[in-house]
């Protein structure tokens, strides 16, 4: 599939399992960020919309502008953290490079690298809009 030129309607019919879209204030940015921290591949970046894939899994990142319509922004502060309790996690990425990434960006580490006692090695990464996200692998 070319996620590059996929219409949004082919896009949306092949999706299947769970989903995961992501209200964010900046698009750009947060693909930056995630690009970056995480090496996702991105997809069709506009200022609205984005298409991530990181080792097959599919997200969307969607501008609040994109929902005006819809209830869900209407639950986002108005300012401050608005993704308290959500924590996004990416299996296949060196925690310990993505904290360095994430520092030389500026982005906030919550929890630096550290081996848990679920056999993972784990650092946890703030984005700017609040967000948890966890670079991890096993020990």
């Amino acid at each position: 599939m070319d996620y590059e030129t996929i219409s949004a309607e082919t896009f949306g019919a092949s999706l299947t399992g769970i989903g995961l879209n992501i209200l964010v204030r900046d698009v750009k940015r947060q693909v930056a960020f995630l690009t970056e921290v995480f090496e996702v591949e991105a997809h069709q970046i506009t200022d609205d919309f984005a298409i991530i894939r990181y080792h097959g899994s599919i997200m969307q990142l969607h501008s609040d502008g994109t929902y005006h319509s819809h209830p869900l922004p209407s639950l986002i502060p108005e300012a401050g953290v608005r993704g308290g309790g959500a924590e996004f996690r990416f299996y296949h990425t060196d925690p310990d490079a993505a904290q360095t990434r994430a520092e030389s960006m500026g982005a906030h580490v919550l929890q630096a690298a550290t081996d848990k006692p679920h056999g993972l090695r784990e650092v946890y990464i703030l984005c700017e809009n609040g967000y948890a996200w966890v670079a991890s692998r096993p020990l």
